[in-house]
């Protein structure tokens, strides 16, 4: 089971993979929990350039294909494997996170994106993807809020973005849904932490009943 969180920043999905995990760890469910970027030795490289809030001439493309790289090095180290082996894959953000950042937002070309993504998931697409729908006001208030009581103290590279930006990433992953219905299910991320965790364990247990009956 392939399971991925999506959303805007500050909209709550890390957190909501979290709790996830630690359900299916008191279900005894074998599982890792890992994340875009950043799920690698690599991948936290990659990540450093990708979020330095200092690297704002990054241009589109090179972004576009810095996500890519980072995806491309997870599946063949991580998710595969792990698959594999029938463990289960918890993934804070994925392909479709590049469909709609990249695609949409950034304006690159979307026969592109769809390539390059084609190309770094080597046939990998999520079972389950939930995404954590959020005004942008609110979620970039929460961002702002995390950041203020860690070390980071700031916004990253994507949180320094205009609202237009975060409005046209929420648009886009709304989009994405609807077209995607069978494997995404949304969920409004200005409810509490609780009651969204508990909606996303009854979907999935709805989910996983469906399939085996």
């Amino acid at each position: 089971m392939f399971i991925t969180f999506e959303g805007i920043e500050g909209c709550g999905k890390s957190t909501q993979a979290a709790l996830l995990s630690k359900q299916l760890e008191r279900m005894g469910v074998d599982f890792i929990l890992t994340r875009e970027p950043g799920g690698t030795a690599i991948g936290s490289v990659i990540r450093r350039i990708l979020l330095d809030s200092s690297n704002s001439h990054l241009s589109a493309r090179a972004e576009l294909f810095l996500y890519a790289a980072d995806r491309a090095q997870h599946v063949s180290e991580v998710i595969m494997p792990a698959l594999d082996n029938g463990r289960w894959v918890i993934c804070d953000r994925f392909m479709d996170a590049t469909t709609v950042y990249q695609g949409v937002a950034r304006r690159q070309d979307p026969g592109l994106v769809a390539s390059i993504n084609e190309m770094a998931c080597l046939g990998v697409v999520p079972d389950i993807t939930f995404l954590i729908d959020c005004d942008v006001d609110l979620a970039l208030g929460r961002a702002l809020r995390r950041n203020m009581e860690t070390a980071d103290k700031g916004q990253d590279r994507f949180e320094k973005e205009v609202t237009a930006f975060h409005e046209a990433v929420r648009r886009g992953y709304l989009d994405l849904a609807r077209s995607n219905s069978a494997r995404f299910f949304i969920l409004d991320g200005s409810e509490g932490v609780s009651a969204v965790q508990k909606k996303i364990i009854f979907l999935l247990e709805s989910h996983i009943e469906g399939k085996t009956s």
